[in-house]
């Protein structure tokens, strides 16, 4: 893969989050996928790929923006690897392309946000073969809806339509159900759940607000749910809550805080090969809802607890350089980008 190497040295941002100046970032560049080598800090030497791969919430945008706080503030070696097209544009409808896959080879820990994927064998090749070495796994938004395989696929038990509910049930803890709330007029407050104020992964995790709303999701009983969305009545970050009622399935009418849905979930799973895979899920992942620090450190957090490590009390998670997120939107995404233009 043809790789270009930069030095890049960024200045305050401006916008939805406020970015710090820093010395120097070394990052590479190539056909649909972004490097960044990590400095002194409690991750060097760990390489954390981020897979980006929806066409709504602008993970384009949003795994960048993590893979540069992970290795600047915390020294990790960090990968961005993106749906393109042959030319490496970055073009998130391109749901059979994944560029760059062969990186999963050497991954720590990964960090995904995909819906409805149908990548080839070679690409699935490399992340089943993550999966199967026991590496943690976080799951942001659509990623319990990740693929899309046709039925005569030898993949198709990872579809998000499989009896078994696929990747997202069967690894994240749910695959896709419904939109919750009111899909682009009800956002979400979070609340911590009863008895987890002192889980390590809510270090510094008070209640986050995504513009994105609450999933419809019924964890398995080996999850821990952490945090639990509140459906508002609008999309201010003050609004009150929603009075709506709906039924979950298979269930009875319930007003949709009564009980409030998870949100964000840790489970360790075993897979086919016989290792453990640390996993923490979250429904919310818009751009948008990371606008929100403390959503930014939950999935910090996710990695380090992922890896076995001290989790920090409250993780540096300041965007580094400019970062202002696009909202989410069908037709919302920045177009005809390579992979260098998501670093600056």
């Amino acid at each position: 893969m043809n790789m270009t190497k930069f030095y890049l040295s960024i200045g305050t941002a401006c916008g939805m989050a406020i970015g710090s100046s820093f010395a120097g970032l070394e990052m590479e560049a190539g056909d649909g996928i972004l490097k960044f080598t990590g400095g002194e800090g409690a991750g060097k030497g760990k390489h954390i790929v981020l897979i980006a791969g929806d066409e709504e919430y602008r993970s384009e945008e949003t795994m960048p923006m993590l893979a540069k706080i992970l290795t600047e503030r915390h020294g990790f070696d960090t990968t961005v690897i993106f749906s393109a097209d042959e030319d490496g544009t970055i073009n998130p409808k391109a749901n059979k392309n994944l560029s760059g896959a062969e990186v999963l080879d050497s991954a720590d820990a990964m960090i995904v946000n995909i819906r409805f994927r149908e990548w080839d064998d070679e690409a699935m090749k490399h992340f089943d073969g993550a999966m199967n070495r026991g590496i943690p796994v976080i799951g942001l938004r659509t990623s319990t809806h990740a693929f899309k395989f046709p039925k005569e696929s030898k993949w198709f038990e990872w579809s998000f339509n499989h009896s078994t509910g696929g990747y997202g049930r069967t690894v994240l803890g749910e695959t896709w159900i419904s939109h919750w709330g009111h899909h682009k007029f009800e956002a979400t407050r979070t609340v911590v759940e009863e008895g987890q104020e002192q889980n390590p992964l809510l270090n510094g995790v008070e209640s986050i607000f995504g513009d994105s709303d609450t999933y419809e999701a019924a964890p398995p009983e080996d999850a821990t749910i952490l945090l639990r969305g509140l459906v508002l009545e609008g999309m201010g970050v003050d609004d009150g809550l929603s009075k709506v009622e709906k039924a979950p399935k298979g269930g009875e009418k319930q007003n949709v805080n009564e009980p409030a849905m998870p949100v964000a979930w840790s489970r360790e799973v075993g897979n086919k090969a016989g290792t453990t895979n640390r996993v923490l899920t979250t429904t919310m992942g818009a751009a948008t809802d990371f606008a929100d620090e403390d959503l930014r450190r939950l999935v910090v957090n996710g990695i380090f607890w992922g890896l076995e490590m001290e989790v920090p009390a409250k993780a540096d998670v300041t965007p580094v350089g400019e970062w202002v997120p696009s909202n989410y939107g069908y037709k919302d995404g920045k177009s005809g980008l390579k992979a260098a233009d998501f670093a600056k």
